[in-house]
């Protein structure tokens, strides 16, 4: 299959000094997706998004670029036909090779179930069905 001119990735901080790349992990190996159609590319990302995953950014890239990258970084690469329903899978990986930037970080410093006391928990409880 020959792979159009420009295709459309998902960035994670695009544009940042801490930018990653979505990529499919199969086995050992990690895999881009090169959505043909932008409208495809963010459809995707909705769906990472409904699996609480970082809200990834829809970017376009130069073919040859992408695949240039993806050989460098030993990574397989697909192309995405357009009006294909690409899938993410229904397991994501926990470690990324890359961090949320600080305006994505919760507001509120992360503690285990233990380390939080029942009354901490039930202020938390009333102000997450407040927002309902």
């Amino acid at each position: 299959m020959i792979a159009p001119m420009r295709v459309f990735v998902l960035l994670f901080n695009a544009r940042t000094e801490n930018e990653g790349i979505h990529t499919i992990q199969t086995g050992d190996r990690n895999k881009v997706l090169m959505f043909e159609s932008e409208d495809d590319a963010a459809r995707f990302a909705l769906m990472l998004e409904a699996q609480d995953f970082p809200a990834p950014t829809v970017e376009a890239m130069d073919t040859e670029e992408i695949k240039d990258f993806c050989d460098s970084a030993g990574y397989d690469w697909e192309v995405v036909p357009e009006g294909a329903l690409a899938l993410p899978p229904e397991i994501n990986i926990e470690q990324t090779d890359w961090q949320l930037d600080d305006e994505d970080k919760p507001l509120v410093e992360e503690k285990s179930d233990s380390d939080m006391s029942d009354t901490e928990l039930d202020s938390i409880k009333r102000r997450l069905e407040g927002l309902l």
